[in-house]
């Protein structure tokens, strides 16, 4: 049962981000194991339960290791994050739900980060031909988990007629993301159900946007 980080947890890593070397790591290892590891496999056991259900979704937390044989200047990781999304391809392109945790606080919410060109497009065009389903999708999941649906937009604007979709049609990718400094939320027991609660709002955007990435799979 996840009951809540510790101002231990953002104490160990602070020092890994000021000390980030095998023999410091070494030294606190069990720091890290009972006020981060320990805590965020509880915590992501929680906020997946209601979605371990639905055929090819998973939940994949990180290791706090680099892959050395990437040659990173750095062997750990100054953050652990965990996803819950469809599994089968590289996490990036999949619309999914998150949760990361870094010495300044925590981040939760719907990212659907580098979908391809292709996909967009699709996913573009259906919310033009049909607004009204898209615009009350994104008005339920916004309300629902207290965050707001955006993206990174190009340059260049793309030609919309509809003045309530012109947010949206531009961009290259969607999220909603929450932010938490280091305070009581992150350390009780109810920050799993704060997560929990926006992961069910935000799960419709995860079915809608992963229509068009399963439809360019089939191509």
């Amino acid at each position: 049962m996840f009951t809540g980080f510790s101002p231990e947890t953002i104490d160990f890593l602070w020092g890994l981000r000021m000390n980030n070397n095998r023999e410091w790591f070494t030294e606190h290892k069990q720091q890290y194991l009972d006020t981060l590891f320990e805590p965020m496999k509880a915590l992501a056991k929680e906020i997946s339960e209601p979605f371990m259900e639905i055929p090819g979704f998973v939940c994949k937390t990180s290791r706090i290791y680099r892959d050395m044989r990437m040659h990173p200047p750095t062997p750990y990781k100054e953050s652990l994050w965990t996803c819950i999304r469809h599994d089968g391809t590289w996490w990036l392109e999949e619309p999914s739900l998150f949760f990361e945790i870094r010495p300044d606080g925590c981040s939760y919410g719907f990212l659907f980060w580098k979908p391809s060109v292709p996909t967009m497009n699709a996913l573009r065009a259906d919310m033009t031909v049909r607004p009204q389903p898209f615009l009350t999708m994104l008005s339920k999941a916004e309300r629902g988990s207290g965050l707001t649906v955006t993206g990174e937009a190009y340059k260049k604007k793309k030609p919309c007629d509809n003045k309530k979709l012109e947010p949206y049609v531009s961009l290259r990718n969607l999220y909603a993301i929450g932010e938490l400094p280091p305070g009581e939320l992150m350390f009780s027991p109810a920050l799993a159900t704060t997560v929990r609660d926006a992961f069910r709002a935000l799960y419709p955007l995860v079915e809608y946007c992963r229509r068009f990435t399963a439809a360019e799979k089939k191509e």
